[in-house]
C-alpha cells in the first residue's frame, strides 16, 4: 500500500481517481488545487510515495506545485494529468521531476495502471 496525494480541481475527476486508487489498496489524501497540495506535501514533510496532480488548476497549477515540491523534497515522485495538449508540452520541461503525464479523460483501470507503473519505477 502506498500513500498518495491526488491534486485536482475538478471534483468528479478527483473523486474518480481517489476511489480507483483506494480500491487498489492505497491511502489517499486529496487537494483541490496546487496551493492546497503543496501545503499537504509540506505538512507531511514530503511523505507521499507519489503525488498525482492535474496541470491546469486555479491558484497554483500542477507544474508550479511540482517545481516547488521538488525544491523542498528532491526525491518526490510526481505524476501529472492533463486534458490539454499544450499543457503536456509544458510538462516536457520537467524531466527529472515528473515521472509521466496521464492524458485525461482516463479509465479507472488506466489510472491504476499508470500509478502502479510510477510506483514500481522506484520500488
Amino acid at each position: 500500500m502506498a500513500k498518495l496525494l491526488i491534486v485536482e480541481d475538478d471534483e468528479s475527476v478527483r473523486t474518480l481517481a481517489a476511489r480507483a486508487l483506494e480500491r487498489a489498496g492505497h491511502a489517499i489524501d486529496i487537494a483541490a488545487d496546487g496551493a492546497q497540495g503543496l501545503a499537504l506535501i509540506r505538512a507531511e514533510k514530503g511523505g507521499y510515495d507519489l503525488v498525482v496532480t492535474d496541470i491546469r488548476m486555479p491558484e497554483m497549477d500542477g507544474i508550479e506545485m511540482a517545481i516547488a515540491a521538488s525544491a523542498l523534497f528532491p526525491s518526490m515522485k510526481i505524476l501529472l494529468m492533463t486534458g490539454y495538449a499544450d499543457q503536456r508540452e509544458r510538462a516536457e520541461e520537467l524531466n527529472g521531476i515528473i515521472l509521466d503525464v496521464v492524458q485525461k479523460p482516463f479509465t479507472l483501470a488506466e489510472i491504476r495502471s499508470r500509478v502502479e507503473r510510477a510506483l514500481s519505477i522506484f520500488a
